[in-house]
C-alpha cells in the first residue's frame, strides 16, 4: 500500500468516524432573526424567540418548538376566539328567544292569561294527585282492617303485599305532589321573566313613537 493510498485511507475513516457526532451535532436547528441558519447538541442561543427544530440523526425532524411567545399568543388567540362563539351563539339563542315571545304574546295581559291557565293546569293537577292519595288510604285502612282478621295466625302473603304495594303508591304520589307544588313557583318564575323580556322589548318601541 502506498503512501497517498494509506492517506486517502485514513482521511475516509476520519470522515466515517465524524458522521455521528456531526448528526448529534445538528440536534436542533433553527433560522436566527439574521436570517442565518444554526445548528447545535443544545439550542443555540440565536434561535431563542424563533421556531426550532428538532432533528433525529438522520438529520430529520421530528418536533417543532414554538417560540414560549408565539404558544402564549396561540391560546390567547384560541381563548378569544372561543369566547366570541360563545358570545354569538347566546345572542343568536337570545334574538331566537326574544322573536318567539313576541310571535306568543301581543300584550302583557296575554302573559297573564297564560300565566292563569298554566297555574289553573297546574293546580287540577295538585287536585287529582290528591284524590289518588285519598284512594290509596282508604284502601290502605281496608288492607289494615284484613289482617286485623290474623292476630293470632299468619296472614296470607297476598295481603301482605297488597299493604306493602300500597305503601309504595302512597310514598310515590306524595312526592308526586310535592313536585307540583314546586312546579307552581317554576311557573310563576317562567311567566314572571317572560313579563320582563315583554316590557324590555316593547316599551322602547312604544316610547319612541312618542
Amino acid at each position: 500500500m502506498n503512501r497517498n493510498t494509506s492517506l486517502a485511507a485514513i482521511v475516509i475513516g476520519l470522515a466515517f468516524a465524524a458522521l455521528p457526532s456531526f448528526a448529534q451535532a445538528q440536534s436542533y436547528r433553527c433560522t436566527g432573526a439574521d436570517g442565518k441558519r444554526y445548528y447545535g447538541q443544545i439550542i443555540p442561543r440565536p434561535c431563542i424567540g424563533q421556531v426550532v427544530e428538532q432533528l433525529n440523526e438522520q438529520g430529520l425532524v421530528v418536533r417543532r418548538i414554538e417560540p414560549r411567545s408565539t404558544a402564549d399568543e396561540r391560546e390567547a388567540k384560541a381563548a378569544e376566539e372561543k369566547k366570541r362563539r360563545d358570545e354569538e351563539l347566546a345572542r343568536r339563542e337570545e334574538l331566537r328567544r326574544n322573536r318567539a315571545l313576541l310571535a306568543t304574546y301581543t300584550s302583557v295581559q296575554d302573559i297573564e292569561d297564560a300565566r292563569i291557565r298554566a297555574l289553573e293546569g297546574n293546580s287540577q293537577a295538585i287536585k287529582d294527585v290528591d284524590q289518588r292519595i285519598t284512594q290509596i288510604k282508604v284502601r290502605q285502612e281496608k288492607l289494615a282492617s284484613e289482617m286485623g282478621a290474623y292476630k293470632d295466625k299468619p296472614a296470607p302473603e297476598e295481603l301482605k303485599r297488597d299493604i306493602k304495594n300500597t305503601e309504595i303508591d302512597l310514598e310515590a304520589q306524595q312526592g308526586l305532589r310535592q313536585a307540583k307544588q314546586r312546579e307552581a313557583e317554576t311557573i310563576n318564575a317562567r311567566y314572571d321573566e317572560d313579563r320582563k323580556r315583554y316590557l324590555e322589548l316593547t316599551q322602547p318601541a312604544k316610547e319612541s313613537k312618542q
